[in-house]
């Protein structure tokens, strides 16, 4: 199978774990890839194959693993008969015997995929400003709706100047990829959403 055509999905579930009252809810989330609708590999699987592309042996990553050699080679092969190819490919030793077990290319690109989403959707969550950015669109106080009447770009950064209909004006210091992203032009409705700090731009 070709992994730029792969016909599998990755997804996740975020769950918000509740704290005490002093501190701030906590997120985590549980991530999982699907092949035709159907489960295929979620965090116990990438383990597997993570500690089967470290140790190239599936004795030795089942019991880095603490779990039975029948579990993970069951597990293994229910993958393959549901994605219709192999995940690892097993060997023999040479003279001095022994042998082992490695990913496949298909098996690699699925580890990647599970680690790619896994490590994007950690990060999100520990972002304290995106999920201050969420909270700042929900809260109407710190937006102000506005014209723009100029868009200035200069290395990596922009500045973008909003017409406030209080009236008022106001100058936002933004990326200047911000700018291409939202595709910022004079003449838009925007809103200028305030921070203690600095003033962000939404669209």
């Amino acid at each position: 199978m070709h992994i730029a055509s792969k016909p599998y999905k990755s997804y996740a579930t975020t769950i918000a774990h509740k704290m005490p009252s002093h501190k701030k809810h906590r997120f985590s989330c549980k991530i999982w890839i699907e092949h035709k609708g159907k489960p295929l590999l979620g965090k116990g699987g990438a383990k597997i194959l993570e500690e089967i592309d470290s140790t190239e042996s599936l004795s030795k990553a089942s019991k880095n693993l603490s779990m039975s050699y029948r579990y993970v080679w069951n597990y293994l092969q229910k993958i393959e008969k549901s994605i219709g190819e192999q995940v690892i490919e097993t060997y023999r030793g040479g003279k001095l015997g022994g042998g082992g077990a490695r990913l496949t290319d298909l098996g690699r690109g699925l580890l990647e995929e599970y680690e790619r989403v896994e490590g994007y959707l950690e990060k999100v969550l520990e972002d304290e400003e995106y999920w201050e950015m969420i909270s700042l669109k929900i809260s109407a106080r710190n937006r102000l709706r506005g014209k723009v009447v100029s868009v200035q770009k200069d290395g990596v950064t922009a500045q973008v100047k909003v017409d406030v209909t209080v009236p008022v004006t106001v100058t936002a210091l933004i990326s200047k990829e911000a700018v291409d992203d939202l595709n910022i032009k004079v003449g838009d409705t925007v809103e200028a959403i305030v921070k203690a700090t600095e003033v962000m731009i939404g669209k």
